[in-house]
């Protein structure tokens, strides 16, 4: 509560000393006596801060409700859960990642999943999707001809269904076993009231009849990391680009009733669908349209900040900015079909919050003011801002800081102004154009889904192409650094620094574009997910198993933690069965790398499910999970940190892990049956390496020796050393004797248990 005030103090602060600044920038600082252009670029100057600014303090305002708008969630009894339809949208991605989604929705819980009636919408007809629904035992809705795009599919099945509740998911969108049971109560707050710590079912004269939910929405999220994350090597650091959005701008929209619809995990009225008159057409964001519809019919729209389904993130540049041009145009467009910040039907605030959402697709356009004023100033000596060195410190430096520690706090520590602004940068020559013609009314009306196949690899030239303007604005900005500095000393730099700093600020997103545009390869097929799930380990050929931790999963690989090393075959198919809390699979694997970590070791396999019943469940292990990427940023990382990392990331070649055995040190002195000896100081199962050679041991002799438990090892000197040429190496001969006897393990413990007695016995 205390850091709540905190906070509100904070955004009363700024947004205060902001409207100051910005009045001082409207009246006392226009180049009216610099010529015509310099009066017009002060003036997109001044109308890009005012813009930026007051889509903020919608922001901040609706912080300061957030607290008031949150919903009660109902304790229900199990016979009053509705009958739900699932609907999951297909147009023409593949089966194999809708496989996942609909196995998914098979496991969701519900009191009685009689009541839960899940369907595969596919605008394509395709036979292979029909005999997936089969697979499954689920419906199918075909609706061949792809008519009025996602709209249609959707409004297809409506009419062909009747459940007063449905979910809706995209093709790619997993949903965890909790989503009905996370959202579905919501609905039923009219009908149930809380009294005394307990929920009952309100009488007759109880009964809200103002109280109408129209959806529920929960969180878009993502198990790939997304492009910023990936391309700029912060998968660690920040979180996926559109959290901000999800998880902190939806939420705060409960305020204002104005929650957008984003296609997927939602739970939707069929009564509010009916009145709306279904999903509507004349749009390319059917999703957004319809939430205003609704609201316009005295729907609630409601969003929750708990992910409860995850779906892969576009994977290449061109598909993400063309994902981002038809949000763009398509929020427009619907803004423009319901009229939603001039429309009667929706409250002021509802009103207001839909004019800043129309203001944020112009932020694109006001980010390259931004870039352009300090180099029109300091390279091209235009004079846009009428002001004084000191009177800036006065008016604009208090109001910066504020506002900085403000956007802090009204992410959640989810996004800065500073990742905010390499986004925008990012997006900034794409968005432009197409947002000035939809706002003109030339629409586009082409409906694409987009391509999340996973890049091959980096293309430079294309790579090139797509950073040329970003290449462009930041040589300016190098030319206009160089021009301003050169000659100034001591007291004219200082005077100086202000333009120096926006220009730096600029030149470092800028440079986070080109790193974006750039790229990086991609190596692996499928993401991994960290889980720590049980593990038992068989390996038939020594008969024995082994407990173990997986480190991660995904559905092709596997990495499993043991706390001492234990010997698998090489290039041989050992047994895995991973058990959950709720899922249980066996595998077939092949161990592919081994490694030492920390006091213990990780050992990586490909996998494969043994039948049809362990993959539904071993895909229900990797995603039947919250993702492991971040969801707050790394607050210690600076934009320095991010700069060098993505340096050295792109110089230095990862190194691939070969070594398919665990590698043990050792000092263990030995004696062979031939009276030659040597200390032994490796083990990796095959090979000994070792020093201090003597006696009969030439390049090809065969010698034993015996362990403490009388295990008999036969050596072979290879006549080869290590690496650093000061070790022989000795292959272990009768390696597959010992495992077949069940002994590997008592090797190894009297290898590695140095102070043990030792003794040689004559063969």
């Amino acid at each position: 509560m205390q850091n709540e005030k905190r906070q509100h103090i904070f955004f009363i602060i700024t947004m205060i000393l902001m409207s100051i600044y910005l009045l001082w920038r409207m009246f006392f600082t226009l180049p009216w006596g610099e010529g015509v252009l310099n009066v017009i670029f002060g003036m997109l100057l001044i109308v890009a801060e005012t813009v930026t600014v007051l889509t903020t303090f919608e922001l901040f305002f609706q912080k300061m409700q957030k607290a008031r708008t949150q919903l009660d969630f109902p304790i229900v009894p199990p016979e009053y859960y509705p009958d739900v339809d699932v609907f999951i949208a297909t147009h023409n991605e593949p089966v194999d990642l809708l496989y996942k989604t609909v196995n998914a929705c098979t496991f969701m819980d519900y009191p009685d999943k009689q009541k839960v009636h899940i369907y595969l919408c596919d605008d394509g007809g395709r036979p292979e999707v029909e005999e997936l629904a089969k697979q499954f035992g689920v419906g199918y809705l075909g609706f061949p001809g792809n008519k009025h795009a996602k709209s249609g599919n959707l409004n297809n099945a409506l009419s062909k269904t009747s459940s007063p509740l449905i979910a809706t998911f995209d093709a790619d969108m997993i949903p965890q076993h909790t989503f009905l049971m996370k959202t579905v109560p919501y609905f039923l707050l009219s009908t149930f009231i809380e009294e005394n710590g307990q929920w009952r079912l309100r009488r007759e004269d109880e009964m809200d009849k103002k109280f109408k939910l129209g959806l529920v929405q929960t969180p878009q999220s993502f198990y790939n990391p997304d492009l910023f994350q990936f391309n700029l090597y912060a998968e660690q650091g920040i979180p996926n680009e559109q959290d901000f959005f999800s998880r902190e701008v939806n939420i705060l929209r409960n305020a204002s009733n104005a929650v957008a619809y984003t296609g997927s995990n939602t739970v939707i009225s069929r009564q509010g669908m009916e009145e709306i008159g279904g999903f509507p057409l004349n749009t390319i964001t059917e999703d957004f349209e319809t939430s205003i519809r609704l609201q316009q019919e005295g729907y609630i729209t409601y969003a929750t900040q708990e992910v409860q389904a995850a779906g892969q993130t576009t994977t290449t540049v061109p598909s993400m900015i063309k994902q981002r041009i038809r949000w763009a145009r398509g929020i427009i467009q619907s803004l423009q079909n319901t009229r939603a910040p001039l429309s009667e039907k929706l409250p002021f605030w509802t009103r207001v919050t839909y004019l800043s959402s129309f203001l944020y697709w112009w932020s694109f356009f006001n980010r390259l003011i931004f870039i352009l004023a300090p180099i029109l100033f300091a390279l091209f000596d235009f004079k846009i801002v009428n002001t004084t060195f000191w009177q800036i410190l006065i008016f604009w430096l208090p109001s910066y800081f504020f506002y900085s520690v403000s956007m802090r706090y009204l992410s959640s520590n989810i996004r800065n102004q500073r990742w905010s602004q390499v986004i925008d940068t990012i997006f900034m020559p794409y968005l432009i154009w197409p947002v000035l013609l939809e706002t003109l009314g030339i629409r586009e009306k082409k409906f694409k889904v987009t391509n999340k196949s996973r890049a091959s690899g980096r293309k430079w030239m294309s790579a090139l192409l797509y950073a040329l303007p970003h290449i462009f604005l930041l040589l300016l900005s190098i030319a206009a650094v160089i021009r301003y500095v050169n000659g100034k000393y001591g007291i004219a730099l200082f005077f100086s620094s202000i333009i120096i700093f926006w220009l730096v600020h600029n030149m470092i997103a800028l440079c986070y574009a080109l790193f974006f545009m750039i790229g990086r390869r991609a190596y692996r097929e499928t993401e991994r997910i960290r889980a720590q799930e049980d593990v038992t380990v068989y390996d038939q050929a020594s008969n024995l198993s082994y407990q173990a931790k997986t480190v991660d999963v995904s559905e092709n690989g596997i990495a499993f933690y043991v706390p001492y090393p234990i010997y698998l075959p090489e290039q041989k198919t050992i047994s895995l069965t991973v058990t959950s809390e709720r899922y249980e699979a066996n595998l077939k694997a092949v161990i592919v790398y081994v490694k030492q970590d920390g006091e213990g070791w990780r050992y990586s396999a490909t996998v494969e499910p043994v039948d049809e019943t362990d993959n539904r469940q071993y895909m229900q292990i990797i995603y039947d999970r919250k993702h492991s990427l971040p969801e707050q940023m790394n607050l210690w990382d600076t934009a320095y940190d991010d700069m060098l990392r993505n340096v050295k990331k792109r110089i230095v070649q990862p190194r691939s892990d070969q070594r398919k055995m665990p590698r043990l040190s050792l000092q263990y002195p030995v004696t062979f049956t031939n009276d030659a000896g040597c200390t032994l100081r490796s083990f990796n199962y095959r090979f000994f390496s070792a020093t201090g050679v003597h006696g009969d041991m030439a390049a090809g002799a065969i010698v034993t020796f015996y362990t403490q438990s009388n295990i008999e090892v036969i050596l072979q000197h290879t006549g080869k050393t290590t690496a650093n040429r000061r070790e022989v190496l000795l292959s272990v001969e009768n390696i597959d004797d010992i495992v077949e006897h069940g002994l590997i393990d008592q090797l190894l413990s009297d290898l590695t248990h140095p102070h043990a007695e030792r003794f040689t016995r004559e063969g």
